[in-house]
C-alpha cells in the first residue's frame, strides 16, 4: 500500500478547508442529494463527498458506509485523488500496487473500483473528493466521467455557498 503523499501546499490547503467551516458539521440535504444521485447514476453501493483533514478523511455525505463518518487519511483513496485536478479511476484496486493491500480493499468495505473527482475550490486548493465506489471491478465511459465531473462542480458550488436563512 502506498500512503498518499502530502501536497506541497498542505498548510494553505488546510487553511482553505478550515475556512469552509464544514468539517464535523451536521448532514445537509444538499450534499446528501449529490451522493444519492451519484450512487443511482453509477449503480454503485458507495458514494461519498469527503473532506481531507490533516490526518483523516471525513465524510460530509455518504451512501453505503453505514455509520462510518471518517477514516484515516493514510489509507484513503481520496488522499491520492487530491494530488491532481483530473478524475482518478482505479478499475480494479486488487491489481493496483498502490491499493492492493490497503485495508479498505482487503477488508470492509472491500473496494475494487474507485472513481474520485477532486473538489477544487476557486482558490485552486483541492479539499476533498466526490467519489463512487464498487465492490466489483469496472470502468467508466466518457459520458460517465463527464457526469462525475459535473457533480463534482455542483459539490464545490455547495461547499462554497453559504446557506441563506429566510428572514421574517
Amino acid at each position: 500500500m502506498l500512503v498518499p503523499p502530502t501536497p506541497d501546499n498542505e498548510a494553505a490547503r488546510l487553511a482553505a478547508l478550515y475556512a469552509l467551516l464544514m468539517l464535523d458539521s451536521p448532514p445537509e440535504e444538499r450534499f446528501d442529494r449529490i451522493v444519492e444521485f451519484a450512487a443511482r447514476e453509477f449503480d454503485v453501493p458507495i458514494s461519498l463527498i469527503t473532506l481531507l483533514d490533516d490526518d483523516r478523511q471525513w465524510f460530509k455525505a455518504a451512501i453505503g458506509m453505514g455509520g462510518t463518518c471518517q477514516s484515516s487519511r493514510d489509507i484513503s483513496f481520496c488522499g491520492h485523488t487530491i494530488l491532481k485536478n483530473e478524475i482518478m479511476v482505479i478499475p480494479d484496486a486488487h491489481a493496483d500496487p498502490r491499493f492492493a493491500d490497503n485495508p479498505l480493499v482487503t477488508g470492509a468495505p472491500h473496494i475494487r473500483f474507485y472513481a474520485g473527482a477532486p473538489l477544487v475550490l476557486p482558490s485552486g486548493y483541492a479539499v476533498g473528493s466526490l467519489c463512487v465506489i464498487d465492490t466489483a471491478p469496472r470502468t467508466l465511459a466518457g459520458v460517465q466521467l463527464a457526469i462525475l465531473s459535473t457533480l463534482r462542480h455542483l459539490a464545490v458550488k455547495e461547499l462554497t455557498t453559504r446557506v441563506q436563512t429566510a428572514s421574517a
